[in-house]
């Protein structure tokens, strides 16, 4: 019997195949996409999987995955975190943070946020914890099934893919 196609967690070899060689950077967008503004990291990673490939860095759409995605740190250097926060910013503002320990990590929005926390501290735990790198955007409202990101949000989007495409370049550099 054939397994369905959508059986896999996100995170599972079987999900996500790996590249010959690790990548140093991995591009990591969370979110749930039916969620609205809450899954704009995924939405992220989507706008930069429509660019060209760049050497050494791997673009991964986490989705709500949570500890499922520890796997995916192995061999990385630096892990460059696409989400979507409420910090009381406006919508559309983004924001750019070196977390230096996992209590550093700003409050989530979604169900992914639990698992996120859980993942860093069990990569921090294992000393598979990679240099963390974490652009948020801020959101008002979240919408409840809805696929499409609400204006402000949107319009944050091409600057946000410009900074996480150069971002993974220099740290690909090591710079």
């Amino acid at each position: 019997m054939t397994p369905l196609l959508d059986s896999a967690l996100v995170g599972e070899a079987a999900a996500t195949p790996r590249p010959a060689a690790p990548a140093a950077v991995l591009v990591l967008g969370v979110g749930n996409i039916l969620m609205g503004d809450e899954g704009v990291g995924v939405h992220v990673i989507r706008r930069l999987e429509r660019e060209p490939a760049a050497t050494g860095v791997r673009l991964l759409d986490g989705g709500t995955g949570g500890v499922n995605l520890l796997g995916e740190f192995d061999g990385v250097r630096a892990i460059l975190l696409l989400d979507a926060t409420r910090d009381g910013q406006a919508p559309g503002s983004i924001t750019y943070l070196r977390p230096e320990r996992v209590g550093d990590l700003p409050r989530g929005l979604g169900a992914h946020d639990f698992g996120l926390k859980d993942l860093f501290a069990a990569g921090a735990l294992l000393g598979t914890l990679p240099e963390l790198h974490l652009y948020t955007v801020s959101v008002g409202r979240i919408e409840p099934m809805c696929t499409t990101l609400s204006p402000p949000v949107a319009a944050a989007l091409p600057a946000l893919v410009a900074a996480a495409s150069a971002h993974a370049a220099k740290l690909v550099a090591g710079r």
